[in-house]
This record gives C-alpha cells, structure tokens and sequence, in this order.
C-alpha cells in the first residue's frame, strides 16, 4: 500500500503511458530539429537578407517584407473548462477565443514578390498562372522559393515548423474545411516552410488542387518519420533547382 502510495507521488503521470510518452519525445525532437535547421538556414542565407531587400526596392515600390495572417496548430484539442457552474449569473458558457478559427493565427512573414496592396480591390483570392499582380522579380524568388526563406524566423518563433503542412489564410480556412474532407487534420500539427505536398504538387490555385494536397498532408501526418522528412528536404531541393510546381 505504501510502496503504491510512492509510486503515485514519485512517478510523473506521464510514464506510466508510453503512447503519450513517445509522443512528447516525437515532439521534442522534431522541434530541436527544427531551431537547428533554422539557424542553419538563417546563416546560409545571410546573402540573400542583403541583396534581396534592395533589388525587391528597385524592382517596384512597396515593403520588402509582407505579413499575412495564417492559421497555424490547433493547440486546443478540448475545451478547457471542465466544470461548469449553473449557478452563478451571467457566467460566460462559450470559449474565450469567440471566433473560432481552427487554430492558432501568427503572422507569416515573406519577401514581397506582388505589388503593394495587391488584393485591395480583389480582397483575398488564390494566385493563379501569370498573375499580373507579381512582380517580375517576384516571379523569379515564387520559381526559386526565396520568398519563403523569412518563415525561418517563424519557425524560431514556434508558429511553423521546417517540414509540414502549408500554413492556410483564416478566411479559406473556414471556407475549405467546409468544403473538404478532413481538412481540419492539417491543424493538428505545426504547419511547415515545406511539405509533402509542396514537392509533390504545386501552388492552390483552385479546390481541386487543395483537396488533392490535403491527401498528401494526411499522408505525412499519419506517415511521419525522420526519414520521411529527409526524403522531402533532398525533393524540396530539387523543386527550388528546377523551379517545379512554381506560377
């Protein structure tokens, strides 16, 4: 009785469940992971941060960066309010967070490839083929994927992480998780600067094109490995060499 007594005290809850326990490994070291390669890609990068911000001013008028809200992981798989008391007067029944996005929201942060205030008038719609709105060095950075190379400091933030699914806009969240099945998994994990679906596919330009990428994102999510990731960093090489899947 005693020695069940110490166990309990002794012996965090956590160990006495090994699913859970290798989860919380899995995550742990897949976010070393991640800070390692950002400060990596951070410095392997440093000439892109000083060329690139002065051709982006000479090529058109407007920021060098560009934010843009996203939606990133759900981080409340349930709600937080265990009991509730009917007795009290006035008392909120509903989540803090009232406007339910899926998941977190975090700024993304780019090198600027449109013109300034490109969805002014449009609001907020999907690029397409020979979208007028980029630039012409715009065009080159969407081919290359520098544009992407700033979300190394979302993924030191904790808002991204290296491999995973691609961070989507609020207002196509709802849209889409309406529209498709499963699109809501997406969310269960950190979204990525690359992914799966990244190499095997190209940029959303419809409801189909998202439906086929959400296939690929379930896929890694209920897939992962360290060699899974290895195998999509060496294609998302050779997608920024060739320029695949690029407008």
């Amino acid at each position: 009785m005693i020695a069940s007594a110490l166990f309990v005290l002794a012996v965090p809850a956590i160990l006495t469940r090994p699913a859970k326990l290798w989860g919380m490994v899995i995550r742990v070291a897949k976010r070393t992971t991640d800070i390692v390669a950002a400060v990596v890609g951070l410095i392997l990068t440093i000439p892109v941060w000083l060329i690139m911000p002065i051709l982006i001013k000479l090529g058109s008028s407007g920021p060098v960066f560009y934010t843009q809200v996203r939606v990133g992981a759900n981080q409340r798989r349930r709600s937080r309010r265990y009991c509730q008391r009917t007795d009290v007067p006035d008392r909120r029944s509903r989540e803090r967070r009232r406007d339910d996005y899926n998941g977190r929201l975090f700024k993304l942060i780019k090198f600027r490839t449109m013109v300034a205030d490109a969805e002014r008038a449009s609001g907020p719609i999907w690029a397409t083929k020979n979208d007028p709105r980029v630039t012409r060095l715009g065009a080159l950075m969407r081919k290359t994927r520098l544009d992407e190379i700033p979300q190394f400091l979302n993924i030191l933030k904790g808002d991204m992480s290296l491999i995973g699914p691609r961070p989507e806009r609020p207002n196509f969240v709802g849209e889409l998780c309406g529209k498709i099945d499963d699109y809501s998994r997406r969310l269960e994990i950190r979204p990525g600067l690359t992914g799966l679906a990244q190499v095997e596919t190209g940029y959303d330009s419809s409801l189909t094109s998202v439906a086929e990428k959400v296939k690929y994102d379930i896929k890694y999510i209920d897939n992962w490995s360290y060699w899974l990731d290895v195998r999509i960093m060496l294609k998302t090489v050779m997608v920024v060499l060739t320029g695949k899947g690029a407008f």
